[in-house]
């Protein structure tokens, strides 16, 4: 009896996390949950320092995991702050993967105004770099203007591919599937074939979840969280994205959308998202079976 992996299943395949710089007591307490060579990005916090972004990198790689640390544009103060970057990230063994995100500072720190500034340096392929992430907000972004944000998109795929790099794209999480999807669409008839990593949150408390939304101008409508699994009236208990990922796998499956995988921002910790993504998939085999 041949038994088909649900889509679901599939969809969750080699996903990737999150954790920041000072997450890694809690990567330690997650590893025996978490795939081997699972990628997992390294936020670039300005609360943080460079020691404290490469040594979580290199817990990343030592944990048997693919470390992708970001660069934050706005943040950086100099070409030369970019190149130390680089030059430790290189000499800890981590490099070879980078997210590049403009940052959260409205008024750049130094000479780069967003992430297509620093991936036109050309300095990226200097310190070995061989894939990089860009950022993708289906939901749209509070401060940038659609047509802005497409541009954007467009000119880095572009930079990308004329320098030889692989590029992938990171997704702001969303609690909405049509929005993913009509996006992922938009990207793919514009001619970018890079593969898409959906933000999802992992599962966590309903009120952090509604704050993480609010900070970064996700849509959390009444009628929007409710298709994701809980109410804006009932903030008490946790969430879990099983809703979410089921329906998008549906969309998905026979679309001939190319490469699409997730991103789990892990707002519960990176130990519950993990063994919540274990319990899923067994879950949804045994349903098929």
């Amino acid at each position: 009896m041949t038994t088909t992996t649900p889509p679901s299943v599939a969809l969750l395949a080699d996903y990737s996390l999150e954790m920041t710089g000072k997450d890694v007591p809690a990567l330690e307490e997650a590893s025996g949950s978490i795939p081997p060579d699972t990628r997992i990005n390294v936020t670039y916090l300005g609360n943080e320092d460079l020691d404290m972004r490469v040594n979580a990198a290199r817990a990343v790689r030592l944990a048997h995991f693919k470390p992708v640390p970001h660069i934050s544009a706005r943040r950086l103060n100099s070409k030369e702050q970019l190149e130390e970057f680089l030059r430790r990230l290189q000499e800890a063994e981590v490099s070879s993967n980078v997210f590049v995100v403009g940052g959260d500072p409205h008024t750049p720190e130094g000479p780069y105004s967003d992430s297509a500034e620093v991936i036109r340096t050309g300095l990226l392929q200097e310190y070995g770099v061989e894939g990089v992430s860009i950022s993708g907000y289906p939901d749209g972004h509070p401060d940038i203007k659609s047509d802005v944000l497409w541009g954007a998109l467009q000119e880095k795929a572009d930079s990308l591919r004329e320098q030889g790099l692989e590029g992938t794209i990171i997704t702001q999480f969303g609690f909405d599937t049509e929005p993913v999807v009509e996006w992922i669409t938009s990207v793919r008839e514009r001619g970018i074939d890079f593969p898409i990593r959906v933000g999802v949150p992992g599962p966590a408390g309903i009120k952090r979840l509604l704050g993480y939304a609010r900070r970064f101008g996700v849509a959390s409508s009444a009628g929007i969280v409710q298709k994701y699994g809980f109410s804006l009236t009932n903030l008490l208990g946790t969430a879990g994205p099983d809703r979410f990922v089921t329906d998008l796998a549906t969309r998905l499956e026979g679309a001939g959308l190319g490469a699409v995988k997730l991103h789990f921002y892990t707002f519960g910790g990176m130990r519950a998202t993990a063994d919540w993504a274990t319990a899923f998939a067994a879950k949804q085999n045994s349903a098929a079976s």
